[in-house]
């Protein structure tokens, strides 16, 4: 019994079942603040599985069953409540030099591009005051996010000129470590930030560009911190005591964000959700992969062989409930107006949380987090109030500094 009982304790708690009531406050919340959310890679997956031909994919209907599926399409940013989006325009950490640059003014491209496709639901947006206008016209304002400092190609001068293509953020690095800073997933290079990227930091102060800190080391993070003068954003990543990842932030760096006023945005990954999920997925790719079933970024391309592992082998339970405990802690380490909503859709391999497999998913977790006693004021800074606060304070530091010259740097080698 009591061993019963301890293995009920230590389970994922379901969400809860459907209450009209808490959906009808959840409704309300999201049409007075809809959701502004961190990180999306939908740029990314046009590109590498739809060859970039934007105008040819229809975003008004369903993108769900196509032959390579998305997690992002018009009616379900409705039906989620988004009002605004940074679309990270990634590439791979792999690609260094000046086809860095080229790649990444090629995903700006093909976000200019889906904008202007659909005139009555998007509209881009550099500024708080823009992405104001916009959700009160009732359209989804299009911000940039660049993925790695890889892609400035360790020179400021491109740093400002992806800054006046209106890039709002950038994350000092990917899955790699560069010259200049470390990441978590990666071998060391730089001991946290070198000198030049100490002078990236300041020189994203001094323009505007927000400093995402996701994806770098926890010596990073710190020294990111030390140097900077305008509050950081984490565009997608979680809380690393309930889920021990690399990719997740301590409680110490979590403190620390919210001392400074930035907003941690909640990854949706359930690898990065679940310990117990990441290990179940691991051992499953290793057991495809000894029998042979070829894999892509969705998984095993044929599921069948794995009909028997997975009744043997039951997927741990990741649903809106684990997303909330993350955000509860979240706000637990660093305060309630530090924390926000970054999925990672269309970036996450095709999978997300029971229930929650695409950007229509918002409200499931409102719904959690009201029944747990957040109320409206709360659950609208968690929406979008948290990370509006910030971009408006980043850019009352740049006009603080505007009589500073622009940072003159040696690139590193």
């Amino acid at each position: 019994m009591i061993a019963t009982l301890a293995l009920l304790l230590a389970a994922p708690q379901a969400a809860a079942a459907p209450d009209p009531a808490i959906e009808r406050r959840v409704a309300r919340v999201l049409a007075k603040a809809p959701v502004i959310d961190g990180h999306n890679d939908l740029p990314w997956e046009i590109r590498e599985r739809h060859e970039a031909k934007v105008e040819s994919l229809d975003l008004t209907t369903s993108t769900a069953a196509l032959p390579y599926p998305l997690q992002t399409d018009i009616p379900r940013l409705k039906k989620g409540g988004v009002g605004g989006q940074f679309w990270s325009v990634y590439i791979p950490a792999t690609v260094t030099g000046p086809r860095a640059v080229e790649m990444t003014l090629e995903e700006i491209d093909i976000v200019r591009r889906f904008v202007a496709a659909n005139p009555s639901i998007f509209e881009m947006a550099t500024t708080a005051a823009d992405v104001r206008r916009i959700l009160k016209a009732g359209k989804v304002a299009s911000l940039l996010g660049i993925e790695g400092g890889h892609q400035i190609d360790g020179r400021l001068s491109v740093l400002r000129q992806m800054r006046e293509l209106g890039v709002g953020y950038m994350t000092l690095t990917h899955g790699k470590s560069l010259d200049w800073a470390d990441s978590s997933t990666d071998t060391p290079r730089a001991g946290g930030l070198s000198e030049f990227g100490r002078k990236v930091v300041m020189e994203m102060n001094r323009i505007g560009m927000l400093v995402d800190v996701s994806h770098i080391a926890d010596t990073t993070m710190a020294a990111a911190l030390d140097v900077t003068k305008a509050p950081v954003i984490a565009s997608h990543s979680s809380a690393r005591a309930l889920a021990d990842r690399p990719r997740n932030i301590p409680d110490a760096l979590l403190a620390r964000i919210g001392q400074g006023g930035g907003v941690v945005m909640v990854n949706f990954y359930p690898a990065f959700l679940s310990k117990a999920w990441n290990d179940w997925d691991n051992a499953r790719g290793a057991y495809a992969k000894s029998v042979g079933v070829p894999t892509d970024a969705y998984g095993p391309k044929s599921p069948a062989p794995l009909v028997e592992w997975d009744r043997t082998h039951p997927m741990p339970r990741v649903d809106a409930s684990t997303v909330a405990d993350h955000i509860e802690h979240v706000a637990k380490v660093a305060g309630k107006g530090a924390v926000g909503f970054g999925g990672d859709y269309d970036g996450i391999g095709g999978t997300g949380p029971e229930g929650m497999s695409g950007v229509d998913s918002y409200p499931l977790v409102l719904a959690e987090l009201a029944r747990r006693g957040w109320s409206d004021t709360d659950l609208a800074g968690l929406t979008s109030g948290n990370v509006l606060r910030v971009i408006a304070r980043a850019e009352e530091v740049a006009k603080s500094m505007r009589g500073m010259k622009p940072i003159d740097a040696t690139e590193p080698e």
